[in-house]
């Protein structure tokens, strides 16, 4: 991929961070005055997840959601509520940071290793799709194959698309 295209994705995931990032952060505020703080995290958390996924397949990576990308989706997310997490601890207890404004602080701090990973994980041809999808279903050209589609409405769809409008239509055929 060149650079162009590159710096076009990354300031397309910077836009889809930006509404992720004020929608968890709504959430996590609506939730603060009723929960303790890190209840109210998680669920603020696996809330704008959902969001971000959907934001990510579609307009980032321009590519089309499927069950299997969904499924995997959380890994991406593991290692951004790992670090987001760890943030959020230190923050508020070793530096004594308000509560109301690590989370905010965290979320920034863990950028790049969501871009890294969801790159890995929504790119068709990389990472850990095309290793998931190698011996059982791959295409054998680095493609993916996967088999459960989504529709824009969230069911699946069997139009043999391989997820990447980049990607000719494979026929449903034997391999």
């Amino acid at each position: 991929m060149s650079r162009l295209p590159r710096l076009a994705r990354l300031l397309r995931f910077a836009v889809v961070g930006g509404v992720n990032t004020l929608t968890f952060y709504g959430c996590y505020l609506a939730l603060h005055p009723w929960l303790p703080y890190f209840a109210a995290y998680t669920i603020a958390f696996l809330f704008s997840m959902v969001g971000s996924f959907f934001l990510n397949t579609y307009f980032t990576y321009r590519t089309r959601p499927s069950w299997k990308k969904f499924l995997l989706f959380p890994l991406t997310q593991v290692t951004n509520y790992v670090v987001q997490s760890a943030g959020l601890v230190v923050l508020v207890n070793w530096c004594g940071l308000g509560t109301r404004i690590a989370p905010l602080l965290a979320a920034v701090l863990a950028i790049p290793f969501t871009y890294l990973v969801s790159t890995r994980i929504l790119v068709p041809g990389r990472g850990v799709s095309a290793s998931v999808g190698g011996a059982d279903g791959g295409t054998g050209d680095g493609r993916t194959g996967d088999d459960g589609r989504m529709g824009h409405d969230g069911r699946t769809g069997d139009d043999g698309r391989t997820g990447d409008e980049t990607q000719p239509v494979r026929s449903g055929g034997p391999a």
